[in-house]
């Protein structure tokens, strides 16, 4: 019986009451005690009671990986309930005891198996699968193979309430005084993902400083936390630490251990061979230059060293070869690096051959598609059909390939490397998550639709903090199934009820969900004082107002956290929220300063001292982070710098943008600048941006001071249709009125206007444009758009109609992208369309008050080329007239130079990208890392015309099914440009 993810439990707890034996086989649930229950219960099996805890029997021939988890259940059986358990191999009699133990490594387990007593038909011969059960008065946890006995230990100690984080994120345990196992049978299947695990990388100055401080460096003591954090999360596989690191060098019991745990090593993607980069660094006089074609003999011996040290171990082993260190290989063209690449490939499974004495077809291998090596694929160049493909991501997130049709029955199967965290071009994304668990789920799950199930390897950095993705990938590769993508706030409701023993777990899971999304927005990193508009659309302000009232909710939240949680929510939550908003509006009051130093405004000061009080209050979390919390016990973990870059690389101290102090004249001197515009008077003319009557917007206006002391001010209207917030005031430093319009008094057309601030004799004229339409009738639903032809805006979730196709439909992915969420198409799988009638589509009712061409930016995440055999494309069309396809690779970004003509003349599947739009602001902005990477959405531009003004049906067509579409923008103004387009203002 399939499970629910998390619901099943609930079900089981009820049928516990009408039933005193039953059988449950699908997903254990991910959340919650489940099976575990913390009162006396008729027929359950008792955990602990009394001072009394239960004995951990596992046999002597068992693994010791099996042992060692146990020895862990029995330590926090005792941190649950005050009495650890104690684990013995000697053979248990009677009744009140835990069996763990692996099918054919536990005599007790295998003879209860003869007798009929336990049905293990379920997991027998299957890949990390485990039963519990009750026999006899014990508890059975049995598991098909090493990792499923220990996933099943494990899984017991997350029931009984010890978080997978206990250790990394300090999250405490929960108290009671009985643990009671409720009685049944609990089947675990295999995972959906064969290989899941994590790749520490880019581990210095942070994690790297931790580890040497905490253990001495990236030993078996630090390995040792990290193999059970992975374990309990159900994860089996790992790249290890390697800036300056040698895994199997720096301590040679680090592999042992691995091994001994039940973790499956490998090497990143530039590691062949199980040899770190450091083992060649260090020996690089011995080994010779890395170059294959002219050092062969010294290179294979290098390699024959890593293939002899790691044969006892479970492995996978990386091949191929790229340059010296993280780059490509040589300084040759790709024809002749292929040609080199082969004869190192051939070369590695030989000696994999003769080392391991057995075909190398038999020994587990991977070839990383990584940055330059895809252009090598797309080439045509192949490794034998026994070897893993690993396909990567752009390095910000996005996978470069689905799994192509010809690869499906790839012996070797398809796996992916996925980043989190970044170090290198395009720009460095390191310091704190900025992933969204939406996104995880949607580029997971087209991965996995798509075939690439066999091994998910993700670069995750120091580890810290980014432990909530972490968590949600790990889970989700167990079974992608069991989370869809209406079920990601569930999934963060279950997480934050886990580690924060269920208090407040809806406020965490918006917290944690809202800091994410606005670093999505733009992620640290990559701020600068140009992205967000100061002056269109209150977009600055907006901006800031949500980062604050965040920053509200998280400092709410804590202060009524409980003493014993009070570190793992700074961690989890309060840090990453509250230090991502410090440095967001550290750039946003510094623009401000900026603009409002040029308009001479005392109060640029003001967003001075803001940015100085920003900077000291981050230093201040960072501090604290390192040397309070937790009672010190992650001293130099939060080290990153992530304040003042200007490339892609680390900067060598935090800093601020540059800030201006205003020097206030000595009278009071009048200043005047309204929404809309960057002037201020007396320097130019000032005018509000044009009001129309169906967005009824309102717009500012600042009156503010250059000197000392304050004046007065009156505001003269000069139409009786001007409603204007204030009429006289005083100002100190700067006052905002808002101007809005009385339409009863407007009459239908294009109106003029001015209106006056003034002090004494002095007066300040403010234009006023208006247009007021006859609102259209009979319209059936909503509908976006203004009467004076100015950008609107309209989120691709408000549609009025959502036609299903043939073989897809448009479905809402609510959280996804940078607002409420997109419209995506499922199945991901679904052929291309060729003929409309069969496509899905969705309808929009748009208002344009004027006939001729328009133009209309098509707002999408910025999915790769990940089928370049058939493109990827989305069609519109306006009412009834001819549907137009798009190429949605506008904007694409060649980090990787595939796309140069020579390699579009050798690369038969990839083609030509189309050019992309640079004339418009909302797309280009100042040109300061804006692009699709950085701005986390690719803008489609097109033009069509307009016969008839009026309400008018555009529609969106699938063509291929991977497009996510976010937002429409229809006639993007370039005088008043922003990073968002225009707010949506939604008519009925």
């Amino acid at each position: 019986m399939k499970s629910n993810f998390l619901k099943i439990w609930v079900c089981t707890f009820l049928k516990i009451w009408v039933c005193t034996f039953f059988f449950v086989e699908g997903i254990v649930s991910a959340w919650g005690a489940g099976h575990v229950a913390f009162s006396p219960l008729r027929g359950a099996f008792c955990l602990a009671e009394h001072g009394r805890a239960a004995t951990i029997h596992v046999d002597t021939a068992d693994y010791k990986g099996v042992y060692l988890a146990a020895l862990n259940l029995g330590t926090d059986i005792g941190k649950v309930t005050g009495t650890k358990a104690d684990v013995s191999t000697a053979l248990p009699m009677g009744q009140g005891t835990v069996i763990a133990g692996t099918l054919g490594r536990n005599r007790r387990i295998d003879e209860w198996v003869k007798q009929g007593k336990i049905d293990v038909s379920a997991i027998e011969g299957k890949w990390e699968s485990f039963l519990v059960q009750t026999v006899e008065g014990n508890l059975v946890i049995a598991g098909s193979d090493k990792r499923g006995t220990i996933f099943g230990i494990y899984d017991l100690s997350e029931k009984i309430g010890v978080s997978p984080w206990h250790y990394f994120a300090d999250v405490p345990v929960q108290r009671h005084e009985v643990l009671f196992v409720n009685p049944g049978r609990y089947v675990q299947g295999s995972p959906k993902v064969k290989y899941r695990g994590i790749f520490l990388n880019d581990e210095w100055p942070s994690l790297g400083g931790w580890a040497s401080t905490k253990f001495g460096g990236f030993n078996s003591r630090f390995y040792a936390h990290v193999f059970e954090l992975l374990l309990r999360l159900k994860a089996n596989y790992m790249w290890p630490a390697m800036w300056a690191s040698s895994f199997y060098e720096d301590d040679p019991a680090n592999g042992q251990l691995a091994d001994d745990m039940g973790i499956v090593m490998g090497t990143s993607h530039h590691e062949p061979m199980m040899r770190p980069h450091k083992d060649y660094t260090k020996r690089r006089k011995e080994v010779g230059p890395w170059d294959y074609a002219t050092n062969k003999e010294g290179i294979d011996s290098f390699f024959v060293e890593g293939a002899e040290r790691s044969r006892k171990y479970e492995s996978i082993v990386t091949i191929g070869m790229r340059g010296d260190g993280d780059v490509a290989m040589g300084g040759g063209t790709d024809e002749e690096n292929m040609a080199v690449l082969s004869d190192v490939i051939k070369g590695q499974r030989e000696i994999l051959g003769r080392v391991h004495g057995k075909d190398p077809a038999g020994i587990p291998q991977l070839w990383a598609v990584f940055t330059e090596v895809q252009r090598y694929y797309d080439k045509g160049f192949k490794v034998p059909d026994d070897v893993m493909l690993l396909f990567c991501d752009n390095n910000w997130g996005y996978i470069r390939r689905v799994g192509p049709w010809r690869e499906q029955r790839r012996k070797g199967g398809m796996g992916l490397y996925y980043h989190i965290d970044m170090n290198g071009g395009p720009w460095n994304d390191r310091w704190i998550n900025t992933t969204t668990i939406p996104k995880l789920r949607e580029q997971f799950n087209l991965a996995y639709q798509s075939g690439i199930d066999d091994l998910w390897i993700v670069n995750v950095g120091d580890l810290k903090p980014k432990e909530l993705p972490i968590d949600f990938i790990m889970r989700y590769a167990w079974n992608p199934d069991a989370i869809q993508a209406d079920e990601t706030d569930d999934y963060l409701r279950g997480w934050a009820r886990q580690n924060f023993s269920g208090a407040h777990a809806d406020a965490i899971a918006g917290i944690v969900s809202r800091y994410s999304q606005y670093n999505l927005w733009r992620k640290p990193e990559v701020q600068s004082t140009d992205i967000f508009s100061v002056v269109n659309h209150r977009e600055a302000d907006r901006v800031t107002e949500l980062w604050r009232a965040l920053v509200h909710d998280a400092d709410s939240v804590g202060q009524l956290m409980p003493q014993a949680y009070k570190d793992a929510y700074y961690q989890l939550v309060l840090y990453p929220a509250k230090a991502s908003a410090g440095v967001a509006e550290i750039y946003l009051a510094a623009a401000k300063n900026q603009l409002y130093a040029r308009q001479g405004r005392v109060t640029a000061n003001d967003y001075a001292r803001r940015v100085e009080d920003l900077y000291m209050a981050d230093t201040a979390m960072t501090a604290y982070y390192n040397k309070v919390l937790a009672g010190g016990k992650w001293e130099k973990m939060m080290s990153d710098i992530h304040l003042g870059y200007t490339q892609w690389s680390m900067p060598k101290k935090d800093s601020v943008p540059q800030v201006v102090r205003v020097e206030p004249l000595s009278k009071p001197v009048m200043g005047v600048a309204v929404e809309g515009s960057e002037a201020a008077s007396p320097e130019g003319d000032l005018e509000l941006p044009v009001f129309d009557n169906f967005e009824n917007r309102k717009y500012y206006i600042d009156i503010f001071n250059r000197g000392t002391r304050a004046f007065d001010f009156k505001v003269k209207a000069g139409e009786p249709w001007m409603d204007v917030s204030l009429r006289k005031g005083t100002v100190e430093t700067e006052t905002r009125l808002w101007v809005g319009i009385d339409w009863t008094k407007v009459k239908v057309g294009k109106t003029e206007g001015m209106l006056y601030i003034c002090r004494g004799r002095e007066r300040v004229p403010v234009k006023l444009r208006v247009v007021k339409a006859e609102r259209p009738v009979q319209v059936e639903g909503h509908w976006f758009g203004n009467a004076c032809g100015n950008e609107f805006s309209v989120p691709a979730w408000q549609f009025n109609a959502c036609w299903p196709g043939r073989y897809a439909k448009w479905t809402f992915l609510p959280g996804l992208g940078r607002g409420k969420g997109c419209m995506g198409l499922t199945p991901v799988t679904a052929p291309s369309v060729e003929a409309f009638q069969d496509a899905p589509s969705l309808e929009y009712q748009v208002y344009f008050p004027n006939t001729g061409m328009q133009t209309v930016c098509l707002g999408i995440l910025p999915t790769q080329d990940v089928a370049p055999e058939r493109g990827l494309r989305l069609a519109f069309g306006l009412d009834n007239g001819a549907v137009r396809t798009l190429d949605a690779r506008q904007g694409f970004k060649d980090e990787f130079r595939e796309y140069t003509p020579e390699n579009l003349r050798k690369s038969p599947n990839l083609k030509p990208l189309p050019p992309r739009n640079r004339t418009l602001k909302l797309i280009n902005g100042n040109g300061f890392c804006r692009n699709e990477v950085f701005d986390n959405l690719r803008w489609l531009t097109a033009e069509f015309k307009v016969d008839q003004p009026g309400l008018h049906t555009f529609k969106v067509y699938m063509v291929d099914p991977e497009i996510v579409l976010e937002q429409l923008v229809f006639n993007p103004d370039n005088t008043h440009p922003s990073y968002f387009g225009a707010p949506p203002v939604r008519h009925q």
